[in-house]
């Protein structure tokens, strides 16, 4: 089954761009098209996409406030923010909101695509640029981590640091010579085992603890 997209974004030729770009996939199915906040939420309750790809800066109903109050009435629904927005604020906003995934408009192409798949397994999916930045506003504010006393496996030990140096879930896989599935499962056990919620969890876990250094 393909995975069904709705794109949201006020510009008519970013979206078409970004249409013409996902249809070449053959598991995806771009279902249709919304030019703001309102678009989306309707036809979201009319096509019950598995993924949303929303811009944040629409009129009407912004990017934060689409995703707030279409994921109350569909929680199931998969949101993905694809901004220019770099303020921590916008992150905070889409995230808290219940957004599974931020990249910037810029990403590569291969990048938004493990995203869409990232999210549709039910995981959080971040850019590198994106994590950096939610990093540096943690280390700004010291917060804390929980604590664990769980021991790490080898293979667990060495995927967790991939991930905190900003290593993509399919550069990873290439690295160690494993599927892109295999390192999301991974990736889902550290988080279990950790007790932690998301990717910028495991990069803040691995600094603690001294897996990798700012230096």
């Amino acid at each position: 089954m393909p995975i069904k997209i709705i794109i949201a974004d006020d510009h008519r030729l970013f979206r078409e761009g970004l249409v013409n770009l996902l249809s070449d996939s053959k598991d995806i199915e771009i279902l249709a098209q919304a030019e703001n906040g309102a678009d989306v939420i309707v036809k979201a309750k009319e096509l019950n996409p598995d993924v949303i790809i929303m811009d944040i800066g629409m009129p009407v109903l912004n990017g934060v406030e689409a995703t707030g109050k279409l994921l109350k009435d569909f929680p199931s629904i998969k949101v993905i923010a694809l901004s220019m927005h770099s303020d921590k604020q916008y992150i905070k906003g889409m995230l808290e909101a219940g957004a599974s995934g931020y990249l910037f408009k810029n990403c590569a192409y291969d990048e938004l695509i493990d995203a869409i798949h990232t999210v549709h397994a039910g995981k959080k999916y971040l850019s590198d640029k994106i994590t950096e930045i939610m990093i540096q506003d943690y280390l700004g504010k010291e917060e804390s981590i929980p604590e664990t006393d769980s021991e790490l496996t080898e293979r667990e030990s060495e995927i967790l640091k991939l991930i905190a140096e900003g290593a993509s879930t399919s550069e990873i896989s290439e690295l160690l010579f494993v599927s892109v599935k295999t390192i999301g499962t991974h990736k889902q056990h550290l988080l279990e085992k950790l007790n932690l919620k998301t990717s910028t969890d495991l990069v803040k876990y691995a600094i603690k603890k001294g897996i990798i250094s700012l230096d």
